[in-house]
């Protein structure tokens, strides 16, 4: 995407327009019933646009779940929740072939496919750590190729796919963890904090009465579709590229030229996956706001939710109180 002439670049710079306005209708719509989290919101449209997904981790009761299904609503996307429980199977969430009776075809009975709840364009994995690896294994193929497979057949998911996961970091018995393929697999994990005073009285005060809010549609599919390959063609500097890639690999202990600070704490840094998702989600915050190509502070904006799941730190951080989030600060200072 380009500010020269020409009939391409025009609609493009009328895209990022539209895009703007469709981004304050999205907050001004999802107000109606999620009081705060504004961030949290632009990073899940970031997401969607940039073709990722996103883990949400936070306690109970921050309305996760209704955040992600109120934001599906007003794009007027389809939506499907799953539950995650130790039982599941993975055909509770791929599908599974049927052995049906047909009158009208000569073999009498045909095994037909019925599709589990993941064919939706957005799927919130709810709790998705408490399935067993198996099960959690069924979402690999979806969230990076699109299509699943049964029977021997494969089938492609509706677009746009849009997958949300969501963890409570606090009660960790008869959990999962997820490993760190499917980790790698969202391009970004948010953390949903506590509101504060002024927004939980005003959640209080409008959960408590009898007024009902509905939201409006503010985009379809195929409009998130197009703008999800104007994302793509957003040029980039290479000097922002650079500055990416230092930031993912300076998390790289055994990298030369890494921080001490790296070396100390980091057990196991983030791979090329994360310098791709930082770029997309730069030139994704910068078509938000309105500008034609991303800058080093687009990077920075999104390198926490890019890195923060992708970052292992060691028994030297544990000991010393060290999480993830501030070994990224520091590194951000020191690559200010």
């Amino acid at each position: 995407m380009t500010k020269e002439k020409g009939s391409g670049a025009r609609e493009d710079i009328k895209a990022v327009e539209r895009l703007q306005e469709a981004r304050q209708r999205i907050h001004d719509e999802i107000s109606k019933v999620i009081v705060g989290q504004s961030e949290i919101i632009d990073q899940m449209v970031v997401c969607l646009l940039a073709r990722g997904h996103s883990l949400l981790i936070g306690v109970p009761g921050l309305a996760k779940t209704l955040m992600i299904s109120t934001l599906s609503r007003l794009l007027d996307l389809s939506f499907n929740r799953i539950q995650f429980t130790p039982d599941l199977m993975p055909s509770d969430i791929i599908g599974t072939d049927i052995l049906e009776e047909h009158s009208d075809r000569v073999a009498g009975r045909q095994f037909i496919f019925h599709r589990g709840p993941v064919f939706a364009n957005v799927v919130l994995a709810d709790e998705i750590n408490r399935t067993p690896p198996k099960t959690q294994a069924a979402m690999l193929q979806a969230m990076q190729e699109h299509q699943v497979t049964a029977g021997g057949h494969t089938y492609q998911l509706d677009e746009p796919f849009f997958v949300l996961a969501t963890q409570n970091p606090i009660e960790q018995e008869g959990t999962y963890p997820l490993p760190e393929a499917q980790l790698d697999r969202f391009m970004f994990s948010l953390s949903v904090d506590y509101p504060s005073l002024e927004d939980e009285i005003e959640i209080v005060t409008s959960t408590t009465s009898v007024y009902v809010n509905s939201v409006e549609k503010v985009m379809a599919a195929e409009e998130i579709l197009a703008l999800q390959e104007l994302v793509r063609r957003v040029p980039v500097s290479e000097t922002v590229v650079r500055y990416a890639v230092e930031l993912v690999r300076a998390t790289r202990p055994q990298e030369d030229g890494s921080p001490e600070f790296t070396r100390e704490w980091i057990n196991w840094g983030a791979g090329p996956r994360a310098s791709q998702y930082a770029i997309l989600g730069a030139k994704t915050m910068a078509v938000l706001d309105g500008r034609y190509t991303p800058g080093e502070q687009d990077v920075r904006a999104c390198i926490l939710p890019v890195l923060r799941h992708r970052v292992i730190t060691n028994f030297n951080a544990e000991a010393e109180g060290v999480s993830v989030n501030d070994v990224l600060n520091r590194l951000l200072e020191e690559k200010g």
